[in-house]
């Protein structure tokens, strides 16, 4: 009897669902859109409703990156922007009953909404528990999207046209299994509070920076340290490593840097417990703590700095 009434709603042809899908994605698409420009340096900030910092302790967690060098940054946005991008190009085409919908194109092309859905609704269901649990800070972008994710989802289901639930069920598990397992190994990589398992062959201190300074960068640098503005850092750290390769191995020797690691070379671990600093690298800037590897320009506007900023 289901399957009857399923198939007879798959005769008709349903218009709400491919246009919620194509709304749902176009607000996904913007969102993630914004995240990504903000992440390359073209939005100054984000404002994150009624939640201080929030969005940029997020966004610069080490989970807020896909991979990063001195000439590459792809932030994980980047592939929520590309997700979006697809389901909302997918709706599109069905929409615009260029093909039939029981032509068999049509059918695929359902079943790849609902697989990229189902995708993105399991890594937003990891990336949440990150965010709520490992992070402990609350970003309105990063749960929007998950929403988001969620609800193209849902409608993915309703609005298709599968013959049966039976291929869905089985196809979305294998997806859903498939992305969880992958997620869950990414996060455990970029997970700095397990690199302290790591074994390091030599001393414990942190990498040779091996790029060069601009005399603006090391000027930047001396007013950092004269404000007395701290950056806290742990040898382990990747992204304390970015950080003061952004800086340079000039301007990075002009700098207050507070070694927070128990086991570290010459380290302050007291009082890096005493400021409640949680993960790194993070900055001092007036009294405030704030985590996350940043950008020389966003640096120079969160601090004040008037000299020129353009490095």
């Amino acid at each position: 009897m289901a399957l009857k009434t399923l198939k007879s709603r798959n005769n008709k042809d349903s218009k709400w669902p491919k246009i919620i899908i194509a709304i749902l994605s176009t607000i996904g698409l913007v969102d993630t859109g914004s995240i990504t420009l903000k992440n390359w340096g073209l939005f100054n900030s984000l404002s994150c409703p009624g939640i201080q910092n929030g969005c940029e302790t997020v966004l610069n967690s080490p989970w807020g990156t896909l991979f990063k060098n001195d000439q590459i940054n792809i932030p994980l946005s980047l592939a929520g922007l590309i997700t979006y991008l697809s389901i909302l190009f997918i709706s599109i085409i069905l929409s615009l009953k260029i093909i039939s919908p029981k032509d068999n194109l049509s059918k695929f092309l359902w079943w790849l909404i609902f697989l990229i859905s189902c995708a993105s609704s399991t890594f937003s269901f990891l990336l949440m528990n990150i965010m709520f649990f490992k992070i402990q800070e609350y970003c309105l972008f990063c749960i929007l999207s998950a929403i988001l994710s969620f609800s193209i989802f849902i409608i993915s289901m309703i609005g298709s046209n599968f013959e049966s639930r039976e291929p869905m069920i089985f196809r979305g598990f294998m997806v859903a299994i498939s992305v969880l397992m992958g997620g869950l190994i990414w996060s455990s990589n970029v997970d700095p509070s397990k690199a302290s398992e790591v074994k390091i062959p030599t001393e414990n201190v942190s990498p040779r920076i091996t790029t060069s300074s601009s005399p603006k960068k090391v000027k930047f640098a001396k007013f950092l340290r004269e404000n007395n503005i701290v950056m806290y850092s742990a040898y382990w750290c990747p992204h304390c490593h970015d950080q003061k390769q952004l800086f340079g191995k000039e301007a990075v020797k002009e700098l207050k840097i507070v070694e927070c690691a128990k086991d570290g070379k010459d380290n302050e671990y007291d009082l890096c417990q005493k400021k409640g600093i949680s993960g790194f690298p993070s900055w001092e800037i007036n009294g405030e703590i704030i985590s996350g590897t940043r950008n020389l320009n966003e640096l120079a506007i969160k601090t004040g700095y008037q000299g020129d900023s353009n490095f």
